[in-house]
């Protein structure tokens, strides 16, 4: 199981974008988050090598063309990780769906008969997306026909190569000067034909069923993430490969949280007595834990404070995120006789020097005025 983050999403672009627009967008992230920038910072440098990536993939026209029409799932046939790496993608097959059957002369049976990929949408919460989780989910699909084992025959009779394609699954035609080939009318590419089909699958080799998986969700995805399981798509005609399983996560609203990457953001207001004077307030962490968060004397509504390593997990990675609490002085709308008098007082003794902002604002107004 591979989890992989869309490459457009990651360099913040629109499918259709152009070449520049691209690479505007790459220079401009890979500026922000550069490990050297960061003092080395493992997410940075994990976000940094996702860029680079992204963008090698989406500079080239043949790869971007590739990953248009299926994913990374191009380039991880074979188990490699790209283009260029390992055993590599089969390119016939990538270029057979891309370009049609012409370009490669074995596609035309294999892509008949292969089963169709599937799409789920995965709802988490975000203390789900922190830990990880074992999901369990209900799908309805097509799957091997149990009768005839998938291979779509009845009983004891089996399928015999069709007589005309000879098995190759299409046939030639010429046309003036050109040869074309097109899938096989007689077996409808799958070269084979059956003479008594099973009446389970009319011959098909699958029949539709309700399945249940439990799929391994890493710690750390994010909204948007997707997750293929290999094989867990739709099964192919008469056993040819079964198509894969997309998982495409989504993230409920959190009642504290919002998220931004690995970091998590949390609006909290304070009282004006806080702001003025200082004080702490506790907050409950992503992970359980209790965070208290230190408000400074003198502190803005609007103001951030930065608390290191209690956010997100990195998704395939090591170390956290931070956490950001965003103050919000709350200015009190209900007040007792005694609280006013108090108040009046403290606004007597005022001098203007307390709040420099405001002063700095008024003295403006005058030299406007004249």
């Amino acid at each position: 199981m591979t989890v992989h983050t869309d490459y457009y999403e990651l360099l913040g672009v629109q499918r259709g974008a152009d070449e520049r627009t691209i690479k505007m967008a790459y220079r401009k992230l890979a500026m922000e988050c550069h490990p050297d920038r960061h003092g080395g910072c493992a997410e940075q440098e994990a976000k940094f090598k996702q860029l680079n990536e992204a963008y090698d993939c989406l500079k080239d026209p043949q790869k971007r063309a590739a990953y248009d029409r299926f994913g990374h799932a191009a380039f991880q046939q074979g188990g490699a990780g790209g283009f260029g790496g390992g055993a590599g993608p089969d390119f016939s097959d990538i270029f057979s769906s891309i370009f049609g059957e012409f370009m490669d002369p074995r596609g035309a049976r294999q892509n008949a008969a292969r089963g169709a990929d599937l799409r789920y949408d995965l709802e988490l919460s975000l203390e789900e997306s922190f830990a990880g989780k074992s999901a369990t989910i209900d799908i309805e699909t097509l799957a091997p026909c149990e009768p005839c084992e998938g291979d779509g025959a009845r009983g004891s009779s089996v399928p015999i190569t069709c007589p005309t394609c000879h098995g190759a699954g299409k046939v030639r035609a010429q046309q003036g000067f050109f040869v074309v080939e097109r899938g096989c009318p007689s077996c409808h590419g799958h070269g084979v034909t059956i003479a008594d089909p099973c009446p389970e699958c009319q011959g098909e080799g699958r029949t539709l069923k309700r399945r249940t998986l439990t799929i391994q969700v890493p710690a750390g995805v994010d909204e948007g993430t997707r997750i293929r399981v290999a094989g867990e798509g739709e099964a192919g005609i008469r056993g040819a490969p079964s198509g894969d399983l997309y998982l495409f996560v989504h993230l409920k609203r959190h009642a504290l949280y919002g998220r931004e990457g690995t970091t998590l953001i949390a609006e909290c207001p304070v009282s004006f007595t806080t702001a003025a004077l200082g004080g702490s307030i506790t907050v409950p962490g992503i992970d359980g834990e209790k965070i208290e968060v230190k408000i400074p004397s003198g502190v803005q509504s609007g103001e951030t404070l930065r608390l290191r390593g209690k956010g997100m997990g990195v998704l395939n990675g090591r170390g956290r995120g931070d956490m950001v609490a965003r103050i919000l002085v709350e200015t009190p709308t209900r007040l007792t006789a005694r609280q006013k008098e108090i108040l009046t007082q403290f606004r007597e003794t005022e001098t203007g020097e307390e709040c420099p902002a405001s002063k700095s604002f008024f003295s403006r107004i005058k030299d406007v005025l004249g």
